[in-house]
């Protein structure tokens, strides 16, 4: 009849009590906080006896994941970036000239001599001196395309070639096009995320909205000019070789060269090969440090392939000058005194100290591999967050006051026992949120209320049906059964379908609405877990020490 085996006890209060253990942290919220921060600190510079202090805050054997605030609750600032995807398609040609040039050259008997065009972004041209070699010249270049590797590109190419009059014109396939777009935007998103999660900050939110378009959200940063600073620069460090100096920027660099400013001189324009030797994608670290001056500078050092290239140019072109340019700024040109071994080298300039360690933080994330628009900014102060903070606990204690009031009321003792069980279930959902490391934001509070209202009511529909139960004089042990069994369906059947639209909030809302999804989700749950476990072992347990004739709903 009302039974339930120890084992399932076990199995329930114990789940209840790991949903407390881990949900236990956010009633110290500040010094689980400071215990954290200190961690981490001591990490990175070493013990101090203010962080010692810090750290002794909270005792390291209890569990310190705490729900994350928001935006919206602790303050902070919010970008929406366009990733301007086009500008990869005029680095993917550049990259694709010496191999094209060098398969060529090696057909100048056919096709004569060969030299690049200027073109538009995204295209290479090159003009062939002997225009009836342009077919063997197309079959060359096309022998140099491969498959497009996705799934939609299967069959595809990534270069298409074709010829007008004497001049051969490559671009990248549309296949190849979508394909670039989505690794790019990818790119961007996890260079955003170690450039944010170098300088510390908390738990940000950091991902994609449409094709092109990338969220960024993080709490505790001053202002939105403080966050465009830190991701807003694409960071892109190439070594170039220096064809010559002028002071006229409008100057015509020739073909395959660049005209870009030098970083400390206005008056000065160097003339470089566009295509770099070395880029920063083949940097491996980059630390401050100061040069033989005492100046801020940066320390930097290739991996083995860059180092191989840095390395064989520098011992081929001693004398010559050699550009370091950032972001299409020239920082140094400074002459090749030596033999460069080991892949390292200092960078020099007029930096402060903030912005070498800026500068350092910028190239170990790695370049952005396209330019960054910003189309939306908005910074949240503190005191407003701890605004919403207030009025999320207002409407959470109102609501969770009517809820109790309500089903003490309706349902007496039943009705208390609910009540017990809803207080559970909210430290489920805490406890849930802080073992998974969500993230809790205002609508998120919202989908907690929610939840509260909906806990209660799997209990209202349990507690109808034993009512039902006790009207055909059934006993009460009965009565009580019978009311779970046959309540199950219409509980399960709410509550998935219920899950089912948090679950697809989930997957297509964005920001506020996934927060709001995830404690709806997990609410769900927990409610469903404490509804139909934990107060009918409840309910079990003070029958079997009473034993009632007769009991009243």
């Amino acid at each position: 009849m009302l039974q339930i085996p120890t084992w399932k006890r076990v199995v329930i209060w114990g789940l209840v009590a790991l949903g407390l253990y881990f949900a236990l942290p956010n009633a110290f919220y500040s010094r689980v906080e400071q215990h954290n921060d200190a961690l981490k600190a001591i990490e990175q510079q070493g013990e101090t006896p203010e962080l010692a202090a810090q750290r002794d805050l909270w005792p390291s054997w209890m569990p310190s994941k705490l729900v994350n605030l928001g935006l919206d609750l602790r303050g902070g600032a919010q970008l929406l970036a366009e990733v301007q995807v086009e500008d990869v398609y005029a680095d993917r040609m550049d990259g694709y000239w010496p191999e094209i040039r060098n398969a060529l050259r090696a057909e100048r008997d056919v096709v004569g001599t060969i030299r690049r065009l200027p073109a538009p972004k995204g295209e290479l041209r090159i003009r062939i001196s002997k225009p009836e070699g342009m077919e063997r010249a197309l079959e060359v270049v096309r022998s140099m395309a491969r498959p497009v590797v996705t799934l939609t590109g299967v069959g595809s190419s990534d270069i298409v070639a074709r010829g007008e009059g004497d001049t051969i014109i490559v671009t990248l396939s549309d296949a190849e096009k979508l394909a670039t777009d989505d690794r790019t935007v990818q790119q961007s998103l996890e260079i955003i995320r170690r450039r944010v999660d170098e300088v510390g900050t908390r738990e940000p939110t950091i991902q994609r909205q449409g094709d092109k378009r990338i969220l960024i959200q993080v709490p505790g940063i001053g202002s939105a000019e403080e966050l465009k600073a830190l991701i807003g620069t694409t960071a892109r460090l190439t070594f170039n070789p220096v064809v010559g100096r002028t002071s006229d920027p409008n100057a015509d660099p020739g073909p395959g060269n660049v005209i870009y400013p030098a970083m400390d001189d206005p008056n000065t324009y160097y003339i470089l090969e566009r295509t770099p030797v070395v880029t920063g994608e083949e940097l491996v670290d980059a630390q401050p440090t100061f040069d033989q001056n005492g100046r801020p500078a940066v320390n930097f050092r290739f991996n083995p392939t860059g180092a191989r290239k840095f390395g064989d140019y520098t011992a081929e072109n001693i004398g010559s000058p050699f550009a370091i340019v950032l972001d299409e700024e020239v920082i140094s040109a400074p002459v090749i005194q030596d033999y460069i071994a080991g892949g390292s080298g200092i960078i020099t300039g007029n930096f402060t100290v903030e912005e070498s360690t800026n500068l350092a933080v910028l190239l170990r994330a790695g370049a952005l591999p396209a330019e960054l628009v910003f189309l939306e900014e908005r910074t949240v102060g503190p005191e407003l967050g701890q605004d919403s903070i207030e009025a999320g606990k207002l409407a959470t204690a109102v609501a969770f006051v009517a809820v109790l009031v309500f089903m003490a009321l309706s349902y007496g003792w039943f009705g208390l026992i609910a009540n017990v069980a809803l207080i559970f279930n909210v430290a489920l959902i805490f406890g849930l949120l802080s073992a998974i490391g969500a993230t809790l934001t205002l609508p998120g509070i919202a989908g907690i209320v929610l939840t509260i209202g909906m806990a209660v009511d799997a209990n209202v529909l349990i507690f109808e049906r034993i009512r039902e139960e006790l009207r055909t004089a059934r006993g009460p042990a009965r009565a009580i059964e019978l009311g779970y069994e046959k309540a199950l369906s219409a509980i399960l059947d709410a509550n998935i379908t219920t899950f089912i639209t948090a679950a697809i909030l989930f997957v297509m809302g964005s920001g506020p609405v996934r927060g709001f999804a995830v404690t709806l989700g997990l609410g769900l749950i927990t409610s469903v877990f404490t509804a139909i476990y934990l107060t009918r072992l409840m309910i079990v347990m003070w029958f079997e020490r009473r034993r009632p004739r007769k009991i009243e709903v």
